[in-house]
This record gives C-alpha cells, sequence and structure tokens, in this order.
C-alpha cells in the first residue's frame, strides 16, 4: 500500500519555490489571507489597494497579467516579472493578482503547491456564512463523493462546505461535468485537451456508463499506472457535481510513465497537439488488442480508435502514362496547413507573425480545400511507376476516406526550419463554421471530380458515417511560440464556456470566434445533439449510462 500511495502523491514543487519555502516557510502565505476576496462565482483575486489601481513598477502598466512578489510586495506586469527576479536576488515567486496562483518568474510558468490551496480555500471557509450548508446539500452528494475519494487523492479533502456554497451559486442551468482544472504547473496544454476530452460524447458515454472498470484492471500495478484507469478517475471527479476546481496530478503521472521513451516528464510546457496524440495512444496500449488500425487487419476495437480513428485515401498519380498508386493510413485527426504564401519573406525566430494588410482571411474550408488540393512531388520524391519501370514525376492527392465519430482538425500554427534554423507561430485569424459538411473532402467526391464525375464503386467506409459535423470544443492557443497559454472552447447545450485553467465562464459566439483556434473538435451531428439533449438530467452514479447507446462504442 505504500509503494501504491507514492503513485499518487502531489507534484515535486520547482526548485526556486522550494528554496523560498526553506527560507520563508508559510509566512508569506498566511500573510495574503486578508488581501484574499472571493467573487459570487467562486474565483479568488487579491484586493490589496482599496483605491489606488495596482500598477507594473516598471512600466506602471495596470493592464494583463499583474503579479505581487511574495518577498517585497512590488508588483511587475508579465513583460517585467523575470526582469524584478533577475534584479533582486531571491525574489522569484509570485503571485497572480487575479487568479490567485503561484507562478515562478525564473521558470516562466504557473507552479503549483498543495500548501498555498489550503491557505486560499482556508480564508474562503472563514469568509463564508455560516448558514450556507445543508443537510440536503451534504445528502445529495455523499455518496459519489465517497466513491470518488476512495479512489484519489484530492487537494481540497476538508473544503465540504466550499463546494456547497460554490454549488448553491452556480448558474442552476449550467451542464454537469463544467469543472476546472488546477494548473500543476505548466500544464495548461494538459488541461485544454482533457476538457475536450471530458466532453466527446462518445469517448463521455464510454467512461461514464462504467466500461473501463478500474477496480478489476490488469493493467494496473503497484509500480505501473494504467491511463485509462485515471482517465476513468477524472470523469468521476468531474461528473460527479462537485465544482471544485480538480487536479489531475494522476492523469499527468501516467501520461509521464507512458511518454518516458519521449523525455516528456518535465514541468516545462508542452505541446496540446502531441498531448492528445500521445493520451490516445496510451489509452490503445491498454485498452486495444494490440495492433494498430490499418486498412487490411481492420479496425482496432479500443475506445481511442472507435471514437477519433479516421482512414485517409492518398492518390499518386504518374504525370507520364496516368497510373495511379493508392495508400490508405489511418489517423486520430487531420493536421492542416494555413496558406502563408502572403506572408512577409522577413520572419524573425521564435516570434509571431501575422499576415500582410488586404491579404484576406483564413477560413477552415480553405484549409481543408488546401489539405484535399492535388500536390505535384519534388524532383528527389520521384515515383517509381510499375508502368513506366522508371521514376517519374508525380503529383499527390489527399482525401478521406473514412470519418470517425468525432473529427480531430489540429491547426499547423508552428513551424521549425532546420534549414534557417529558426521557429515561428502563425497569428493569423481562422474562420470556422460551428456546422461542418465534409461531404466535398471524401475520398468518393475528390476522386469523381478528378476524373470526371465517371461512375466508380467505391467501399462501404463512407456509407457508414455521417458527414455532417457540429463543433462541441474549441483549444486556442495564445501568446508567443515558447511562453503560450492553452484554453478550451466548450459548446454544451448551444452555450459556449471558456475553460481556463481552474476557472469556468460562460461566453458568447463572437468570442469563441474570435480566437485564435489551434485545435477544434466536432462530433457527428446526431450524437452531439442526441448527448446534449440528456446532458442535464444525467444521474450521478458512474455505473449507470446517463447517455443513449452508440453503435460501436458500447
Amino acid at each position: 500500500m505504500a509503494t501504491k500511495n507514492l503513485l499518487y502523491t502531489n507534484p515535486k514543487l520547482c526548485q526556486h519555490l522550494a528554496d523560498y519555502k526553506l527560507r520563508q516557510g508559510l509566512s508569506g502565505y498566511k500573510s495574503l489571507q486578508n488581501c484574499l476576496k472571493t467573487t459570487p462565482n467562486g474565483r479568488t483575486s487579491i484586493y490589496k489597494w482599496d483605491t489606488e489601481i495596482p500598477r507594473c513598477c516598471f512600466c506602471n502598466g495596470y493592464q494583463g497579467r499583474l503579479f505581487l512578489c511574495l518577498i517585497c510586495s512590488s508588483i511587475s506586469c508579465s513583460s517585467h516579472a523575470l526582469l524584478h527576479a533577475q534584479s533582486e536576488d531571491g525574489h522569484d515567486v509570485v503571485v497572480d493578482i487575479e487568479r490567485s496562483e503561484l507562478y515562478c518568474c525564473l521558470c516562466s510558468d504557473q507552479v503549483y503547491d498543495p500548501d498555498f490551496d489550503k491557505v486560499v480555500v482556508s480564508k474562503n471557509m472563514m469568509d463564508m456564512p455560516n448558514n450556507t450548508y445543508t443537510v440536503d446539500d451534504g445528502i445529495r452528494r455523499s455518496s459519489k463523493r465517497r466513491k470518488v475519494n476512495s479512489l484519489m487523492d484530492l487537494d481540497f479533502r476538508k473544503s465540504k462546505r466550499l463546494v456547497s456554497m460554490r454549488d448553491r451559486r452556480e448558474k442552476s442551468c449550467y451542464p454537469l461535468g463544467l469543472r476546472g482544472l488546477n494548473n500543476l504547473g505548466s500544464t495548461c496544454f494538459m488541461n485544454s485537451v482533457l476538457q475536450a476530452l471530458l466532453h466527446a460524447p462518445p469517448f463521455r458515454n464510454y467512461f461514464l456508463s462504467g466500461r473501463h472498470d478500474r477496480e478489476t484492471c490488469k493493467k494496473r500495478s503497484a509500480d505501473r499506472l494504467c491511463l485509462a484507469c485515471n482517465i476513468d478517475v477524472i470523469f468521476s471527479a468531474v461528473y460527479s457535481g462537485d465544482r471544485t476546481p480538480y487536479s489531475p496530478a494522476q492523469v499527468l503521472y501516467s501520461w509521464w510513465q507512458h511518454s518516458a521513451k519521449l523525455n516528456l516528464a518535465s514541468y516545462e510546457q508542452q505541446d496540446a497537439h502531441e498531448f492528445f496524440i500521445s493520451v490516445l495512444d496510451g489509452i490503445h496500449e491498454r485498452e486495444g488488442n494490440g495492433r494498430t488500425p490499418t486498412k487490411d487487419n481492420g479496425d482496432c476495437q479500443c475506445i481511442a480508435h472507435r471514437v477519433f480513428s479516421g482512414l485517409l485515401r492518398s492518390d499518386v498519380t504518374c504525370m507520364a502514362c496516368g497510373s495511379t498508386s493508392t495508400t490508405y493510413d489511418p489517423c486520430l485527426d487531420i493536421s492542416l496547413n494555413m496558406d502563408t504564401s502572403n506572408f512577409s519573406s522577413i520572419d524573425v525566430a521564435n516570434k509571431s507573425v501575422t499576415p500582410k494588410e488586404n491579404s484576406g482571411i483564413c477560413t477552415l474550408s480553405a484549409c481543408l480545400d488546401l489539405f484535399s488540393r492535388p500536390e505535384k512531388l519534388g524532383s528527389d520524391q520521384k515515383l517509381y511507376c510499375q508502368n513506366c519501370q522508371e521514376k517519374q514525376d508525380s503529383f499527390k492527392q489527399m482525401s478521406i476516406s473514412r470519418l470517425p465519430l468525432v473529427l480531430s482538425l489540429h491547426i499547423k500554427r508552428f513551424e521549425h526550419s532546420v534549414v534557417r534554423r529558426m521557429a515561428r507561430k502563425i497569428d493569423w485569424h481562422l474562420q470556422f463554421p460551428f456546422s461542418l459538411d465534409m461531404t466535398s473532402y471524401l475520398s468518393s467526391s475528390i476522386v469523381r471530380n478528378r476524373l470526371g464525375n465517371r461512375i466508380f464503386t467505391f467501399e462501404n467506409n463512407e456509407a457508414d458515417t455521417s458527414a455532417e459535423f457540429e463543433i462541441f470544443a474549441v483549444i486556442t492557443h495564445s501568446g508567443m511560440l515558447e511562453s503560450g497559454h492553452y484554453v478550451t472552447y466548450l459548446r454544451l447545450r448551444n452555450q459556449w464556456y471558456k475553460c481556463d485553467d481552474a476557472w469556468i465562464t460562460e461566453v458568447d459566439e463572437a468570442t469563441v470566434r474570435a480566437s485564435q483556434c489551434y485545435m477544434i473538435f466536432y462530433a457527428q451531428k446526431m450524437l452531439y445533439y442526441k448527448a446534449n439533449d440528456g446532458l442535464s438530467c444525467m444521474p450521478l452514479s458512474p455505473m449507470r449510462d446517463p447517455f443513449f447507446p452508440i453503435a460501436g462504442c458500447c
């Protein structure tokens, strides 16, 4: 048991925070308690100034993120936080004034400390009126909470009264399953992807209906975590009705073990798209039959591939004789390039680039057109034509042979050039529809258009799934290439919600459309609407099926 418990301890502190606590203890945390104020929606901020607006001591600015030094109480903005730490020895750790979250200036990211969270929660409980907790509130959630607490290490075990107070103040129309995720130190990439997975209709249906039984899972051991088991744990926690932000430390540790060969087990910021693929690959290893789905061996029966896997078709045509070689490849998502032909040729390494004036607006349909457009291969990629018996110039065209239940589109905003030894982020606004028809990008449509609408016999892959999709999640990336931040927008019952780590807020469609999308998730239209119809009346028990049965997924 002791070995097993060690796997679920909180993340280690960054070295700078550990040094601060060694010198100062908890005195700095406790001195902030009187400055903490909680808004009616449960958000905690620092209010130390009665009339004066807090400003950066370097640039006198007051907009954007501001940080309060735990040593000298000076204020610095995000642009000058590092300068403050470099100019004052030992002033490495600050507090985000708006969010009341710890931030390490030298690591340039949020850091997590359960002792600081206890101070914040304790202050909230002291400010709470005595009559906010009722017996009914406790009974309503007790059975579910007992089951969840027996399987995970919660960071807020002593905050039941606070949970009840926040639940009563939440809007009654908020769907079950909206719960913030604490940033454990540069883990916004993980939180953003988890929010999308937690609300992917067929994926959510699988875990909430008890299809993966973590109590009898044979892949779990004392020294090896099962990623699927810990995904199941977070589903139970998020859909328990508890509104207190949850710390997904177990998922992080499981992913670290799974990604050990990729050298990703660190508190450095990672790419959200890479995390998404890695998590699905980890679930496949634990639940699949050991085979990756291909055109020949059929589909893998793990939940990751049954929900997210599609099939791409690649046609390479000889330009001399016209013969075509066709290959099929399974995919968990589709990566789309943005047309950067209008960008300036002079870019600065590690900087964002924006399009020239009057260059137009990029659209998702344009990205899909670019993806399925015939492309002439270079001279170093000449095809060996079996008909000509020699290498010939050729062109390649991609299409979709089979659509998945949940379509994940990855927008390539990060470019890395080995030759020019530089990297850049493309800060181009992308327009995307909430309803998407993929018929034009199916292999049947692409091939018939290429060959003059002649009648060809196609396999039944395309007939198995609908080509009409509805959007339900958007992952955005803001900031620079090396120091950005990921946020997820969720669409539940036709209302959008912003999931910014621990904070959940209601937003309008215009905010979502104006965001800098990085990953877009669409569900088949039938799945989206039926899942949302049953969302408001979902039972709390994870062993009952709150959704309609989905063919191939249950």
